[in-house]
């Protein structure tokens, strides 16, 4: 079969299919982008065979480059599967997400965590490293629980001037943490400050995406519900550890409260551009009614609480099919600006928007 090379983009379109120069869907997801030498590189999971009943959850974390953003060229596999060694942490099966690579300067190594969802709530870590953006990354941690808890969404931030790595995640379906960073990046040195305690899903937040602008360092978070889509919280604070100060919600023109159907996995500052802050998100589930998401919610809730009947078959399914076996092979991605009032960071439904049009 052979794939149509799409004409030259030059927007980008939230929520709409996006194809490579050679016409494949971007498979990219849970994915961040770096700038190297006016080169953007854009990764994350390759969902291309993750399709209801393949028992396939991943195929690696693949990359894409551009010079402009719009039109992305496949650059391979930066970490291939394992579907030889079911042992594994990169076998297929493995829920393997959220991969966040960083740069550490006095190993002139690049440093990837991978987030893995074990059976129960069991998550861990496996970290990689390569002498290259592109690869080929070594495993050099597998089964890690960072301070010996279960982790789960994650990102990693570097202080520009000393180079101190953080690493924020997901204390599973209790709170946040935030952790220093071993100088060689690829473990946590033992201190930690914990933040958004919640006492169980939907509340607990996870997917933490960090930034930092005008002296502030901002958190967006989700709530946890699965691949379904809920409302983002922003919070701010003055240090990596905080104390974080909760904002609000960022999408105030959704009225669904599903963050435009979306999860964001990151936010990226334009480096040629004075105040452009791009957040990335995924739409797991394109065609998951908006108005189950409230329903979705109270269901996670109801779970999670102890509410839930021993008996499940005393109570109604009401998580859909496409929630429970997920076609994420087919996710899209929805991209959009940052606005700022005051310290507060909202984000405002564009069809289409340039680059261009951002000093």
């Amino acid at each position: 079969m052979t794939t149509t090379p799409p004409p030259p983009q030059s927007s980008i379109r939230p929520g709409q299919v996006w194809y490579d120069t050679a016409g494949h869907r971007i498979q990219a997801h849970g994915g961040s982008i770096t700038c190297l030498d006016g080169t953007f590189y854009w990764y994350g999971e390759n969902k291309e065979r993750t399709k209801p009943g393949s028992g396939i959850w991943h195929w690696g974390i693949r990359c894409y480059s551009s010079t402009d953003l719009y039109n992305w060229e496949d650059r391979g596999l930066i970490i291939p599967p394992e579907p030889g060694d079911p042992n594994s942490p990169l076998h297929p099966a493995q829920q393997v997400d959220r991969p966040h690579i960083v740069f550490n300067a006095a190993t002139k190594q690049y440093v990837c965590w991978i987030k893995i969802m074990g059976e129960g709530n069991t998550q861990t870590s496996t970290v990689l490293v390569a002498d290259d953006f592109l690869g080929p990354y070594r495993v050099v941690r597998t089964g890690l629980r960072p301070l010996g808890m279960n982790a789960g969404d994650f990102d990693l931030a570097v202080h520009p001037d000393d180079g101190k790595a953080y690493y924020y995640f997901e204390r599973v379906h209790s709170e946040l943490i935030c952790a220093d960073l071993t100088d060689d990046y690829t473990n946590v040195t033992g201190y930690y400050s914990t933040h958004f305690p919640h006492p169980h899903p939907p509340y607990v937040r996870e997917a933490p995406a960090h930034f930092t602008r005008g002296g502030l360092h901002y958190l967006i978070t989700s709530g946890t519900t699965g691949y379904a889509p809920n409302p983002s919280e922003v919070a701010v604070a003055r240090t990596f550890h905080g104390p974080w100060t909760v904002l609000g919600d960022p999408h105030p023109q959704d009225a669904s409260g599903t963050s435009y159907r979306s999860q964001i996995s990151s936010v990226f500052k334009h480096p040629h551009k004075k105040d452009l802050y791009i957040a990335l998100a995924d739409r797991w589930l394109p065609h998951l009614a908006p108005e189950l998401a409230e329903p979705i919610q109270e269901e996670m809730r109801r779970r999670f609480s102890g509410d839930a009947t021993e008996d499940a078959s005393d109570t109604p399914a009401v998580l859909p099919p496409e929630l429970l076996d997920p076609d994420t092979s087919i996710a899209d991605y929805v991209w959009l600006p940052l606005r700022f009032e005051g310290e507060m960071a909202f984000l405002d439904w564009h069809d289409e928007w340039r680059i261009e049009d951002y000093d």
